[in-house]
């Protein structure tokens, strides 16, 4: 992610949204606009954490058939044409149904980096991060406003690839405002990790990106990017995101 000074733009689609063909269309386009990180998202019957857009994506993606095994084809499809970072991002019910060490074997087979799970707290990751470790992916943790500073050490401690930093409470979807307090609480995990730091969960806009681009190593967009690739604006939104970064 840091890469001689240049901040990347990691941007998050639903695998298979609407339909495994599509969506590798899709991601192509993405990437050739200039995306750096693709989170390829697992879909899941019930995505807590993610908002409307997502979750209707979510639903087309599971209507069309996507599963764990679809989605790692996907990866293996994506990496033919691309070698920029992958990170699966997830739940925990279907990594689990799976079995974290295949899951973690089969990822890291596929051309995977990393792996995102994004409702498995800190206290219960010990098998998913062992896993993760033995086929040499990244597990990217999750940082939050309301993260105590003992529980951030605890996390960073256990961090690699880079920290995902969730600007907002609640659910993912695009805002018409960046939080308040993003630059005091980016400053405050600047000084307790030397890892690169990926802030999300909002940002949708160009001007999104240029209030955080002096702040962190990485942006990371989602719905914004669900959306767009409904509304074949794809290509254009990551070229306007990438832009404002540099």
């Amino acid at each position: 992610m840091r890469n001689a000074g240049r901040r990347a733009l990691v941007g998050y689609l639903t695998a298979g949204d609407p339909d495994f063909e599509r969506s590798v269309v899709n991601i192509r386009e993405a990437l050739g606009a200039g995306l750096d990180v693709l989170e390829l998202g697992v879909p899941f019957s019930d995505p807590t954490a993610d908002g409307p857009v997502i979750q209707q994506a979510s639903q087309r993606a599971l209507a069309a058939g996507m599963s764990v095994a679809r989605a790692l084809d996907m990866v293996r499809e994506i990496r033919r044409t691309s070698d920029a970072p992958i990170v699966m991002f997830g739940y925990a019910n279907p990594f689990f149904r799976y079995g974290f060490d295949r899951l973690c074997a089969d990822a890291a087979r596929s051309g995977a980096d990393g792996l995102l799970a994004v409702d498995v707290p800190y206290e219960e990751s010990v098998e998913l991060s062992r896993a993760a470790s033995s086929a040499g992916l990244h597990l990217i943790r999750l940082i939050a406003p309301t993260t105590p500073p003992d529980r951030r050490g605890m996390i960073l401690r256990e961090s690699s690839g880079f920290v995902y930093y969730v600007m907002a409470t609640g659910v993912t979807g695009a805002r018409e405002a960046l939080a308040e307090d993003a630059q005091s609480q980016l400053a405050d995990l600047r000084g307790r990790t030397s890892l690169p730091i990926a802030a999300g969960f909002g940002v949708s806009r160009p001007e999104h990106v240029r209030g955080l681009r002096e702040l962190v190593d990485g942006v990371v967009v989602g719905s914004a990017l669900v959306s767009a690739s409904a509304d074949g604006r794809l290509g254009l939104l990551v070229r306007e995101l990438k832009a404002a970064l540099e």
